[in-house]
């Protein structure tokens, strides 16, 4: 029999996280950001401490951003790499609900570790204890368990010999992969057990590539060689199974133009001639035309999110089929897909084979050459006086770009806007579109650039996000993590200010100057993030700014640049019908007619198969 060790069960899950490697011999669990509290900051705090470089510890400053940051860095390590994310019991815990939230819905892995209550319930109720009058099991903890992969609540020490290993499987498991929440109470986190010494043995966890069933690779073989006008559709599950230059060889292969989701962009360069650009509500002109012809839309690594699908107007051929391929049968079974069940990658060859040297006549290029041709336009620097566009804007960061950028976001009018205009090289975009969480972008841009030390990551921003949070951004100072935000400011939200136009809506509290204040404010963002140690400034005009941002470049430290715009113009190119419910009754005639209009599009919404 194999011998044990003494350790708490605090220092024991430190011990086993940091020997998890992933295949190439790294850490899955990165490292650990904490806040600590009194929840965790004895039991958790000191098995850190001790642990040291083995598993690091890095502070943040609020529980969420933290979460964020853990969050982009798996995305931009296509879920190979995670963070833990710990923190004190009551607000701290609470925080972190709504960054498991944006998790869970990106299938993204991060492990969460709230301190919790005392297990033994003698000092109850402690401080930051909710207190269920029916329950004496809840704790607000429970508020994880909706928005969690794997939820555990961590009782007793040996809770762990079983808790740990299966919150390691959800986090590397490619179809359940998503947030996990181990609750750790308190006392049981200073409380020894004598563990068995071959737990903490290196584990190496590999990535499975599921093989699909070949009766679907059948079934879906057939239907495509009975297409006349197939389009490939490629969403984040092409990316994260690293099926990109497979997609590449398959597209070539048959001669299949493809378009991008939101998470799938980037996945090849814009510059291949078989892709059409962006797909859906923000997408282009090209491909959402060749969405609309389509007999065949096949599906690869994407949920068909209503972004996507035009809320299901975009694939407007009354014969269309969809084949959806997809690590997770229930994203696969979508509206009546055809379900190819496996990892994108081996899905892609196997379909390769079965379909032998059939292909497709080209594709319209001219109406991709026309899709550049207007974004040209829109994204062209201003010839008149006046506050720029966010597409001009764009414009300057795009003419500025490197190889290596990579630009990211995640709310308010930038995230349209890039995934309409912006060209992206392989591996060159990182949208947090599944929840568009305000608030990320700035430890979001931290976390990418942590996962990808060589990209020149650019984020963009809006005033509205940035107010949410930015104080991750004195985290990048400190630790020297350099990248570039690009700050928009249009006094308010000036997105949904378009959108409740949009609907036949009044002006009315989005922008500043249509929120029930008593003064307009002037917010000096160049100053706040000076306050932080950031380099900021302010780019007075496009010219400005193109040229601060090649200025930028070789700090060891983050740049902001500031530039006033125009918060009413929209991307001035491609776009397509959302279902934004209109209210039935009004007394105003411009919702009237924005519900007539609402109305007809809702008309030919194709939801059920």
């Amino acid at each position: 029999m194999g011998g044990t060790i003494r350790l708490t069960a605090a220092q024991a899950m430190v011990r086993y996280l940091s020997v998890q490697k992933n295949e190439v011999g790294q850490r899955v669990i990165e490292g650990v950001w904490a806040i600590f509290g009194h929840g965790n900051v004895a039991g958790l705090g000191e098995a850190l401490h001790g642990i040291g470089d083995a598993l690091p510890t890095w502070r943040g400053q609020n529980e969420q951003t933290m979460a964020h940051a853990a969050i982009a860095f798996a995305k931009a390590s296509k879920r190979k790499r995670a963070m833990a994310v710990t923190s004190s019991i009551g607000p701290g815990a609470t925080n972190m609900v709504t960054a498991a939230a944006l998790a869970h819905v990106n299938r993204l892995p991060v492990l969460f570790v709230p301190g919790d209550v005392f297990a033994n319930r003698r000092p109850d109720p402690v401080l930051q204890q909710i207190e269920d009058f029916d329950d004496g099991t809840a704790s607000v903890n429970d508020c994880f368990k909706p928005v969690s992969r794997y939820f555990d609540r961590i009782s007793r020490p040996e809770h762990l010999l079983t808790a740990l290993p299966r919150a390691m499987q959800t986090l590397t498991d490619p179809a359940k992969c998503g947030p996990v929440t181990l609750s750790f109470c308190q006392d049981v986190q200073a409380e020894a057990y004598d563990w068995p010494e071959a737990f903490f043995e290196p584990k190496v966890w590999h990535i499975r590539r599921p093989e699909p069933d070949p009766r679907e690779v059948a079934e879906v073989a057939d239907l495509l060689k009975a297409a006349r006008r197939p389009v490939i559709l490629q969403g984040g599950g092409a990316i994260y199974s690293e099926a990109e230059e497979t997609l590449k060889s398959f597209a070539e292969a048959h001669n299949i133009p493809f378009v991008e989701t939101q998470a799938g962009k980037s996945a090849l360069s814009w510059e291949h001639p078989l892709n059409l650009g962006p797909a859906g509500v923000t997408g282009g002109d090209a491909a959402n035309r060749a969405l609309g012809e389509a007999d065949v839309v096949l599906g690869v690594g994407t949920r068909f999110q209503d972004f996507t699908t035009g809320s299901w107007t975009v694939f407007a051929n009354p014969d269309r089929k969809l084949i959806s391929v997809n690590v997770t049968g229930y994203d696969a079974a979508k509206h009546g897909a055809v379900s190819l069940v496996a990892d994108a990658k081996v899905a892609l060859e196997k379909l390769t084979a079965a379909l032998g040297d059939q292909s497709w006549p080209d594709a319209d290029s001219d109406a991709r050459e026309a899709w550049y041709a207007a974004t040209d336009a829109v994204m062209a620097a201003p010839n008149a006086p006046g506050l720029p566009s966010d597409a001009q804007v764009i414009g300057a960061v795009q003419r500025q770009a490197l190889p290596e950028t990579l630009v990211m976001c995640a709310a308010g009018t930038m995230p349209g806007a890039l995934h309409t205009l912006w060209r992206a090289g392989q591996g060159g975009y990182h949208m947090e579109y599944g929840f568009s969480c305000m608030g990320y972008e700035v430890a979001g841009a931290m976390g990418i650039k942590l996962a990808r030390p060589e990209a020149d990551v650019i984020c963009f921003i809006g005033d509205g996000s940035y107010m949410m949070a930015n104080s991750e951004l004195a985290t990048a100072v400190m630790r020297k993590v350099p990248f570039l935000i690009v700050l928009t400011d249009n006094r308010g939200f000036g997105c949904i200010n378009r959108l409740q136009q949009g609907t036949g809506g009044a002006e009315f509290n989005n922008l500043y100057a249509s929120a029930n204040v008593e003064e307009q404010p002037q917010i000096d963002f160049v100053a706040h993030a000076r306050s932080m140690g950031a380099h900021a400034e302010k780019a007075a005009d496009i010219a400005e700014l193109e040229a601060k941002i090649v200025d930028a470049r070789g700090r060891d430290i983050p740049s902001v640049i500031v530039i006033d715009t125009d918060p009413y113009p929209g991307t001035g190119a491609g776009g397509f019908w959302w279902d934004v419910a209109v209210p039935e009754v009004s007394g105003r005639k411009e919702v009237q007619q924005a519900r007539e209009a609402y109305v007809a599009a809702r008309a030919k919404q194709r939801i059920v198969e």
